[in-house]
């Protein structure tokens, strides 16, 4: 992490910013995923199940994103010193293959 740190004396992160809109995004998701589990309670037809878990992998991966953006801007750019911010360059394309690999 970057040394930046808030007013607390904690380390910020590249998301702490847009913490309250990742959390929403994720409460949604979470609504989401209880959804399907009533569809598949309710014995809905299966296309409309796999539909619907599309939606939420693309919701995922649109938090995922903005994940990476943030740690690409925040912790790997704002990282103090060029060692630091290759290790971080490393964790991001780790994080990025991994992310490419599922499925």
């Amino acid at each position: 992490m970057a040394s930046t740190k808030a007013a607390s004396g904690t380390p910020t992160r590249g998301y702490s910013a847009t913490k309250g809109q990742l959390t929403d995004r994720l409460v949604r998701i979470e609504g989401q995923v209880r959804g399907i589990q009533r569809m598949v309670d309710e014995e809905r037809y299966c296309i409309d199940v796999l539909t619907q878990i599309s939606a939420i992998q693309a919701a995922l991966d649109k938090v995922a994103l903005g994940l990476l953006d943030d740690h690409a801007r925040h912790c790997v750019i704002g990282a103090d010193g060029e060692q630091l911010q290759a290790e971080r360059t490393d964790e991001l394309m780790a994080a990025v293959g991994r992310l490419m690999r599922r499925g």
